[in-house]
């Protein structure tokens, strides 16, 4: 071969390198036999869908107006289990829509459904991933029967993969709030049953995904303070899980005895400990959690506080009557959803906390307290996740920053909270995921 064809050759080679290493692409999972290895990896942007929010604002939370290239992961909210072990979504006729698709009611043979209408369908199209999430604060309370029994344990595992087979899932999502929480009646034997029913998950999902040959992600959400943590072997757990989502939201409210922050970056300058950085260095200093491992939680809402009347509401004041605004936040029943505080935020004063790093406002007239995250907050946080070399972020919920163009239209402005996280943590193009039919 000549000269001249080894060079040209050459240049081809080296310009095929090239446009390959431009675009970033999903890398799969390596195993080993002691537990899951994640390789480097894009940042994860995983948000919660919550199926209930698809009644309400004339349904504008649908997957059509998902605009998908702000996650990686959808994880759909919520899944239940019984005593037995058995999962089922909540709402046969949600659940069916958006995970089915829309119905087609002029079809012979019912149900039917449109093609390519689900949340599933249009995730995959651009890449997503959807793991469906078991659990939740109000559907906790049968996991640790499940958890401490071995036939149940192996049932609701079995259960595991006829939701990854039915609905094509490409993951299971465990939201046990909280392990050893006696008011959703855990017990001190959660933290050793804890281990043993995530592994029995871990190994029917491989042994299902080794017959179909795909690889399916497990992960969990945990509670972010010290005493939650405290009932998790965390050296087991991080061997069997792919992700693990810390909740680092939900640290105030109208149980605190100040009026104080939701989801601080920092720890405020009073009031209780907890924060991001707080649950970050407990997570790898205290508990060597492995920081690729773990999702940081940001709030798409705020919190409410009514304070009395005879005194003004103030940042860690006490003169609050431990009730929510369930005047000015009616849709949201006291809580406050991002895009229902852009449409309320006339009437109060904003403030920043450069001590937690997150806003918060006071009413001008009505003598309400409310902790929220804003694009500024929330690119921080960002920030903070990237500096420490986390795997990423989990948000809850999505619906939270679906901004309208005009109120009640169903025409979608942007999620600029959903925006701010993306352009920071700046996750890669992931390729569309092949349709599943086994």
């Amino acid at each position: 071969m000549s000269i001249f064809r080894l060079s040209t050759l050459f240049i081809v080679l080296m310009t095929i390198t090239q446009m390959m290493a431009q675009q970033p692409q999903e890398k799969e999972r390596n195993y080993q036999l002691q537990g899951v290895t994640i390789r480097p990896e894009c940042k994860q942007i995983i948000g919660y869908y919550p199926s209930w929010e698809q009644y309400k604002r004339n349904g504008v939370f649908v997957p059509d107006n998902v605009n998908f290239k702000n996650y990686t992961v959808i994880n759909y909210a919520f899944f239940a289990p019984d005593t037995n072990g058995n999962i089922a979504g909540t709402d046969a006729w949600g659940d069916s829509i958006l995970l089915r698709g829309r119905f087609d009611f002029g079809a012979a043979e019912q149900p039917a459904y449109y093609p390519n209408t689900s949340l599933i369908d249009n995730a995959h199209a651009w890449g997503v991933k959807v793991m469906v999430s078991i659990g939740g604060w109000t559907l906790s309370e049968n996991f640790p029967r499940i958890a401490a029994d071995p036939v149940k344990r192996a049932h609701f595992a079995s259960e595991c993969v006829t939701a990854l087979r039915r609905y094509k899932f490409d993951g299971i999502d465990i939201d046990w709030e909280y392990p050893g929480y006696a008011e959703h009646k855990g017990t001190p034997d959660d933290k050793y049953n804890y281990s043993l029913f995530m592994g029995a998950i871990r190994d029917s999902i491989d042994a299902y995904g080794e017959k179909i040959k795909k690889y399916f992600w497990l992960s969990a959400a945990f509670g972010a303070n010290k005493a939650q943590m405290d009932n998790i072997e965390w050296d087991k757990i991080s061997a069997t899980l792919d992700m693990i989502n810390m909740m680092t939201y939900d640290y105030n409210g109208t149980w605190s005895e100040t009026a104080n922050h939701n989801s601080p970056l920092y720890n405020p300058a009073e009031g209780g400990v907890g924060s991001m950085d707080e649950a970050y260095r407990l997570m790898t200093q205290t508990y060597k959690v492995p920081a690729e491992k773990l999702n940081m939680g940001v709030a798409f809402y705020g919190r409410t506080l009514l304070g009395k009347k005879d005194s003004k509401i103030s940042l860690y004041g006490k003169s609050h009557l431990a009730l929510t605004d369930s005047i000015n936040f009616v849709p949201d029943d006291g809580g406050a959803l991002y895009y229902n505080i852009l449409l309320q935020k006339d009437k109060f004063d904003q403030f920043w906390d450069s001590t937690a790093q997150v806003p918060y406002l006071i009413g001008k007239k009505n003598n309400t307290f409310v902790s929220y995250d804003d694009e500024k907050s929330i690119k921080l946080k960002a920030e903070y996740i990237k500096d420490k070399k986390c795997a990423g972020a989990i948000i809850w919920e999505i619906s939270g920053d679906f901004v309208e163009k005009k109120p009640g239209t169903g025409f979608i402005k942007g999620n600029p909270l959903a925006e701010v996280l993306r352009e920071t943590l700046d996750p890669c193009s992931l390729r569309p995921i092949r349709k599943r039919f086994k």
